[in-house]
């Protein structure tokens, strides 16, 4: 699957997971640029949880009315054979947010 968009939001397969990794197929976000993208055969991504909690390094995103939490603090590098379909992409004011978070989690 060459054509993965950063900050789309696609299926994958997390599995297998080691410790306190997040696993099984869960919504990922696509955050890697999309020249990584096209050229590697890896993307990152931050997977979604159903799970609302007020941790700093989450963030709410609404998948088909759904509301989930990105979970920055399970950011990872997988490779792309676990990507298996593509749900939605981020609305502006999610990208917004989930960037400003990425932010202060990489430069504080």
């Amino acid at each position: 699957m060459n054509d993965i968009q950063q900050f789309s939001v696609y299926w994958f397969d997390l599995n297998p997971s080691q410790g306190s990794e997040f696993n099984k197929t869960r919504p990922c976000i696509v955050v890697s640029p999309n020249e990584m993208n096209m050229h590697l055969n890896t993307v990152i991504v931050i997977p979604l949880t159903s799970t609302i909690l007020p941790w700093p390094f989450r963030t709410t995103i609404k998948i088909r009315k759904q509301e989930s939490s990105a979970a920055c603090d399970q950011i990872r590098t997988v490779d792309k054979r676990r990507c298996r379909e593509h749900m939605s992409d981020l609305k502006p004011s999610e990208k917004s947010a989930l960037v400003d978070l990425l932010r202060t989690m990489f430069l504080a």
